[in-house]
């Protein structure tokens, strides 16, 4: 097989880098380890679109955010993702906190950032009446947003397809081949790709993609953070996204509203030497909450429908790592790529494209390029009529998979022709099994479309990959073996069924 340019990983970077080079008339090939898009990193992002002030002036960060948070309008309608622009509030809770929120305030206007206003307590509580009395002032930010990271990258990776580029899931990297100090191809488990332009956006792994080609330039050091998501029924204790003032590491725990109507609390940031870890620890979950209700005191525990953890990118630099690898010709690192790495993702795109052509990649436009892509249908957005009117012109509407969240057949099937290929695919295309019940009612029927659909056996259906069975052995065959130990007589009607999910979550 032959590329012009091979991408290596299908996270939010990846794949808004696939998309960006769709507009040019060349060989795009995206490979990705996971078996979907988006089941890294950003998998667990919180989904907010910063305003730009966290980061320091003159940093890639600072300019790549600001950027990156005004292309979003544009980029959510093309792609028809959830976003909105909630706005955001850095708040503090003493003097000195007002001292930081200040030097933010001068920080952000450097970096370009619109719309910056310090307010008092009073006006704070104007604007997010459920802050604690203890909040003694804030900065607001209205040009901070909310967008659902999974979606967004389903997205880009979907138009990215529809305008020629070929995506390859499961398809682990297994060396890069380096000839004359240039790159000659990629070789993956099943293929080997014929290029001479390699982009390295693997996350966590990008520092060892970099090792394949003999650049040792930079390290990866991941960084855990767990969430907490709450109940939808508690979705309007905030608008606006509310922040701490930052820690050394990270921007702290933060109180988010997200695209979907749920409130999520989190990240913790733990810096770990295991990139799998993605346990919820006690601790992690004590502290989230202590942070949380010490800025919005109606956070709850006795709240939480779903909880899961993330691993950042984060690495050996204090900045995103964006340049020609300094070792081998013809490889472009994007590494690092930590908050607010999905602010700035669009604009890392561009960013990534112009170095492969100041580099001497031959780059032109393609005719015909459609920035378009069709909306999945939200039956539960939908008035009764229109729902009405569905259901008549296509029966598989009237069929309700997931009781919680009002998924219909006729989505997962739409989710399943748009790429999903295991349980959590699905899930996160069509919010089947984000509800209350987290999957109780809807995995079977989720399992048993994906395997009548893709014409598998339902034991080879996945949580989300080959290490994420759930019914890892057939039925009958289970039910003989108990007969079997039980002597002749019929046996216990036994169906062992292993749920392999992310510790102690749903996701």
């Amino acid at each position: 097989m032959k590329a012009d340019v091979a991408i290596i990983g299908a996270g939010v970077i990846g794949a808004a880098i696939a998309r960006e080079m769709a507009r040019y008339d060349l060989a795009v090939v995206l490979l990705e380890r996971e078996v979907e898009p988006a089941f890294g990193t950003s998998k667990a992002n919180s989904g907010v679109v910063h305003a730009g002030f966290h980061s320091a002036p003159g940093t890639l960060e600072a300019s790549l955010c600001v950027e990156g948070n005004a292309m979003f309008d544009e980029i959510a309608a093309e792609l028809s993702v959830p976003f909105r622009r909630n706005g955001c509030l850095m708040v503090a809770m003493s003097p000195e906190e007002v001292d930081v929120l200040r030097e933010h305030l001068d920080r952000g206007r450097r970096n370009g950032v619109p719309g910056l206003r310090l307010l008092d307590a009073g006006e704070a509580r104007a604007l997010e009446p459920g802050l604690a009395p203890e909040v003694v002032g804030a900065l607001h930010a209205p040009t901070s947003g909310i967008v659902c990271p999974y979606q967004l990258t389903f997205a880009l990776v979907e138009n990215a397809v529809a305008n020629g580029v070929r995506f390859m899931a499961g398809s682990p990297v297994t060396s890069l081949h380096v000839r004359e100090g240039r790159i000659a191809a990629v070789e993956t488990a099943e293929a080997i790709i014929e290029t001479t332009w390699v982009v390295n956006a693997a996350g966590l792994f990008a520092d060892q993609i970099a090792a394949m080609a003999g650049d040792e330039s930079f390290e990866i050091r991941p960084r855990k953070g767990e969430e907490y998501l709450l109940d939808k029924r508690v979705g309007s204790l905030v608008r606006s996204t509310v922040f701490p003032v930052p820690t050394p590491v990270s921007k702290g725990i933060l109180v988010i509203p997200t695209a979907d109507g749920n409130i999520m609390v989190g990240p913790t940031a733990e810096d770990v030497s295991d990139r799998l870890d993605l346990a919820t620890t006690r601790a992690g979950f004590e502290a989230v909450f202590a942070a949380a209700r010490r800025m919005v005191p109606a956070v709850s525990p006795r709240d939480v429908i779903a909880s899961f953890a993330g691993l950042r990118a984060a690495s050996s630099e204090r900045d995103f790592i964006i340049r020609p690898s300094g070792v081998t010709r013809g490889m472009v690192h994007v590494a690092g790529i930590e908050s607010p790495g999905l602010t700035a993702a669009p604009a890392i795109a561009r960013m990534v494209v112009g170095i492969l052509r100041d580099e001497g990649l031959e780059a032109r436009a393609r005719r015909g390029f459609n920035p378009i892509r069709p909306a999945p249908v939200r039956f539960s957005q939908l008035s009764r009529a229109e729902q009405a009117r569905l259901v008549e012109s296509d029966p598989s509407f009237g069929r309700i998979v997931c009781r919680c969240e009002t998924v219909t057949e006729a989505e997962v099937l739409d989710a399943i022709r748009r790429g999903a290929r295991t349980v959590d695919g699905v899930k996160l295309r069509t919010r089947a099994g984000m509800g209350r019940c987290q999957g109780g009612f809807c995995m079977p029927r989720v399992m048993k479309i994906l395997s009548r659909e893709l014409g598998v056996p339902l034991e080879a259906i996945t949580k989300r990959g080959p290490s994420s069975p759930i019914a890892p052995y057939p039925a009958k065959a289970l039910l003989r073996e108990a007969q079997e130990e039980a002597g002749d007589g019929p046996g216990p009607a036994v169906a062992h069924v292993s749920h392999h999910m992310s510790p102690a979550t749903g996701r």
